[in-house]
């Protein structure tokens, strides 16, 4: 087994852990602020927790809500409620393998219709078959090798 195969096995794992969280929303006002008031924790006792400002607590519940706060940030906050930060990627199509596989078939399908297209020019146009077996293999090599190419 590659290290690359371990790695992505590894990272895999991590991430099915957090596939159930892929359809949570936040709420509307932001993390920070449901869960201060969830908790009955004032503005002013979350800034004397940080040591900062009322007004930076209302500046930080609105950088939250409009996507522009920093990770340090939400850690910072996390730990003053006495809570965990949690962070991380769910791969749209499920697993990495899907990820990997999908971009490998797409790449492939180009390359091949590439290739396709100028024997087709040049009257030597091969079957529809032919066609879907090239990308099938020409999928399988892209998933073994992963070259860079894929994710152009």
């Amino acid at each position: 087994m590659s290290k690359n195969t371990l790695n992505l096995q590894q990272l895999n794992s991590k991430m099915l852990s957090m596939n159930a969280l892929r359809n949570m929303t936040a709420p509307g006002a932001g993390w920070v602020n449901a869960v201060r008031l969830a908790i009955g924790m004032s503005m002013r006792q979350l800034a004397n927790r940080l040591s900062i400002t009322r007004q930076s607590v209302l500046d930080i519940e609105r950088r939250e809500k409009s996507g522009s706060i920093t990770l340090k940030s939400l850690k910072d906050v996390a730990n003053a409620l006495d809570m965990e930060f949690v962070y991380g990627f769910v791969p749209k199509g499920g697993t990495m393998e899907r990820l990997i596989e999908k971009k490998a078939r797409e790449k492939a399908t180009e390359i091949v219709m590439r290739a396709s297209n100028t024997m087709k020019l040049e009257n030597q146009e091969n079957s529809r078959q032919r066609i879907e077996k090239a990308i099938e293999e020409r999928t399988e090599e892209l998933i073994n090798t992963m070259p860079k190419i894929l994710w152009e």
